[in-house]
């Protein structure tokens, strides 16, 4: 009986042991990389902040520019100068827990780099103007805000706030989810110009709206293309897909016209941001393989996502 119990402890601790070990969170060297492009990312986005953004007086969008409106709020209606950092940080907080507990603890880990960073360094950086140039302000601004987001979600991490919700949405319902995004900024807008005026609210949105077009432009992790490639090797090629990708493909027999011989076509489906290696590998597979991309605007059925880490 001693010896059933000591057997199903020792059972028990392995499965434990392997829990942990399942719960522990492995850094890579490719995750240097990722640590980096953070770390840039952040540094990007409070000389942004402290430069076009202040200088214009811009709202920069998501969390950032809720921050801004509530220092502004409490400034002006209360004579209170509220630190933009420990702000920033408690409307993350919420966002933070729902990320580490259904995107990705390294993806949240990275992704508190960044937001720590801005945190910090946006109540040190004095502020430097640049342009007093209103629109200028709103297109570099933009542009440049945009490009550190972008940055963020290249190294599978995000800035905060607003992008934990719109990648969480877009991981469950594998949707694009930035133009929600710009529907929630175009309110806290519209409360800022309701205060303070709308000559500046309606110039952060040329400001906001350059900056969500950078991050459609670099970020294509959610876009999707349909692959057809006329190849004489089919199952070589099927395979490389779903090596580099883990999506499958279908073979479609068809008749070549001009060469009058049989042929197969792939049919298949990958994200915006696989296309580039996925052709290479055909490639080298079937130089002579023809393949067509054609943009896919809606797609229902299973369709795998590699999870953020």
């Amino acid at each position: 009986m001693k010896k059933e119990i000591n057997n199903m402890k020792a059972n028990s601790n392995e499965e434990n042991n392997k829990l942990r070990i399942k719960d522990t969170i492995e850094f890579k060297k490719s995750d240097i990389s990722r640590i980096l492009l953070c770390i840039t990312a952040g540094i990007i986005m409070s000389v942004n902040l402290r430069t076009f953004v202040y200088t214009g007086d811009m709202l920069p969008g998501g969390f950032a520019g809720l921050t801004l409106l509530i220092q502004n709020i409490f400034s002006k209606f209360l004579n209170i100068a509220l630190p933009y950092g420990p702000i920033y940080i408690m409307l993350n907080f919420f966002p933070i827990i729902l990320s580490y507990m259904k995107i990705g603890k390294k993806y949240t880990i990275y992704s508190c780099i960044t937001i720590v960073l801005v945190s910090v360094l946006t109540d040190f950086i004095p502020v430097y103007a640049i342009t007093y140039d209103i629109l200028l302000i709103s297109i570099f601004g933009g542009l440049i805000n945009g490009f550190a987001v972008s940055l963020c979600l290249r190294a599978d991490a995000t800035s905060g706030g607003t992008d934990f919700v719109a990648i969480y949405v877009s991981e469950k319902f594998g949707i694009d989810c930035f133009n929600y995004v710009f529907l929630f900024n175009a309110v806290v807008l519209s409360i800022d110009g309701l205060l303070f005026g709308f000559d500046k609210a309606l110039y952060s949105i040329i400001f906001q709206f350059f900056s969500t077009e950078v991050i459609h432009l670099m970020y294509k992790r959610y876009k999707k293309n349909t692959l057809l490639i006329v190849t004489e090797n089919p199952q070589e090629v099927a395979k490389k897909i779903y090596e580099l990708t883990g999506h499958g493909a279908t073979d479609i027999e068809a008749y070549g016209s001009f060469e009058h011989k049989g042929r197969t076509i792939i049919y298949s489906v990958v994200s915006s941001d696989e296309i580039k290696k996925v052709i290479t590998s055909i490639k080298k597979i079937d130089s002579d393989a023809f393949i067509n991309v054609i943009k896919t605007e809606q797609l229902s059925g299973k369709f795998y996502m590699h999870r953020n880490g």
